[in-house]
């Protein structure tokens, strides 16, 4: 089974911000495959999807971002999902809005969700698409930034970068997660 967890808060005033995008991205996957999340556990919402490729978990964690990891580990230990079938999903203010970077493993970089993951998984090898948000204007505070809402322009941007998220995921259903990596840094 994987597992593929899309970080963000919950509750309206945060919809569609810059932090949600791995919501929405969630979202996008659960209308692709006619599934909502409808299920309830650890603080998180998800469904179980049964594609041809497998069983797969999508999953919204509740807790806020800060403390998505509190979700996440103990789902993965209630499903006996193992580390290297998870991909997680979020916000990147060091890449150019609309731009995805696949990767494997790397340090939190600053995000409080990914350093909640890595203090509950205990390993900061997991799969992540990052999906770029941009640095906020000089004078503008990182947290007003991060859940603000995008600008018309920039979500054109966004919406390839939902479209290409999922096309991710759904490639790493199939293929290693290194040759979906390889193939997503390559293009654009």
């Amino acid at each position: 089974m994987k597992i593929i967890v899309g970080l963000g808060n919950p509750g309206k005033p945060y919809e569609h911000t810059r932090h949600n995008i791995g919501f929405d991205v969630i979202d996008a996957l659960a209308e692709k495959w006619g599934t909502p999340l409808t299920n309830s556990k650890f603080n998180g919402m998800y469904t179980t999807v049964h594609r041809p490729e497998g069983k797969v978990l999508l999953v919204k964690p509740l807790t806020y971002m800060n403390l998505s990891g509190e979700c996440v580990g103990p789902l993965m230990d209630y499903f006996d999902i193992e580390v290297e079938d998870l991909i997680v999903i979020y916000d990147d203010l060091d890449l150019e809005t609309g731009k995805l970077r696949l990767r494997q493993k790397g340090s939190a970089g600053g995000h409080n969700g990914i350093k909640s993951l890595i203090q509950h998984l205990g390993t900061q090898e997991f799969n992540r698409i990052r999906v770029g948000i941009n640095r906020p204007p000089a004078g503008m505070k990182v947290a007003d930034y991060v859940l603000a809402k995008f600008s018309k322009e920039d979500q054109v941007l966004m919406q390839d970068a939902i479209v290409n998220s999922v096309n991710a995921v759904e490639a790493s259903l199939s293929k290693p997660f290194l040759d979906v990596m390889n193939h997503f840094n390559a293009s654009k």
